[in-house]
């Protein structure tokens, strides 16, 4: 679904991103991982068409790389910002709207997701459906921007830190929220910093340090993997 390769991005003269190399499965939950400052999320901007990117970005055997974030998203590619962006202004509902490109997704075909769906999912969404995406807590917006980007139909989701700062309930509620994408066909890129959720729910992972991959494995493997996780991942 997604072949990044040899993937390099500056902010202006700083080298962030050094060769980046991995892959994404179609209907597959990989995670990246590490610590804050190494990458993780301007490798998912680089994806998007946010960053210039210098290498390879394949999806479904396309190159994406400079293209357009419009265009990336058009392709079947969404995204799920860290910092919850959503139109405070806007009710839940209009957000949601917003997010719906058709009534038919991305390849054609009629959409997996719908408005009722998203409210039966997260029945607070529904409760709320005519309050300001401003006036939710934080765990709310975070299902929010989730579902407003699900309802574009992407064939591979992309979602930076959604659990950062939320209760472990709602935390739960994320995971069980990602499973459900999975089974319904999405690829999912999920960055994350807490290993709980991504050994629980990922079918493979990568480690990120100084803009690089150094490690590549299963939940299982990296379980095992005590000076990876000591040197690249633990506080």
């Amino acid at each position: 679904m997604l072949e990044v390769a040899d993937l390099n991005a500056w902010y202006g003269k700083s080298h962030i991103l050094r060769g980046v190399n991995f892959r994404v499965g179609a209907g597959e939950i990989v995670s990246l991982l590490g610590r804050n400052g190494v990458g993780r999320s301007t490798t998912v901007k680089t994806i998007m068409g946010e960053v210039e990117p210098k290498g390879s970005i394949l999806f479904k055997g396309k190159q994406i790389a400079g293209k357009k974030s419009y265009e990336i998203a058009q392709l079947g590619i969404g995204c799920v910002p860290e910092n919850r962006d959503i139109f405070p202004g806007l009710t839940v509902r209009q957000n949601l709207l917003l997010g719906m490109k058709s009534r038919k997704g991305t390849s054609g075909r009629e959409s997996r997701w719908t408005m009722d769906e998203m409210f039966g999912m997260f029945p607070n969404l529904g409760v709320r459906a005519d309050v300001a995406g401003g006036a939710l807590s934080g765990g709310e917006q975070q299902m929010l921007c989730m579902c407003r980007t699900l309802m574009g139909d992407p064939e591979l989701i992309m979602i930076d830190e959604p659990t950062e700062g939320l209760a472990p309930k709602v935390v739960e509620q994320v995971g069980l929220l990602l499973q459900e994408i999975a089974s319904r066909g999405v690829s999912i890129l999920l960055v994350e910093q807490k290993l709980t959720i991504a050994l629980r729910i990922s079918q493979r992972l990568y480690v990120m340090g100084h803009g690089q991959i150094v490690y590549e494995g299963t939940p299982a493997s990296l379980m095992h993997a005590d000076a990876v996780r000591r040197e690249w991942l633990e506080v």
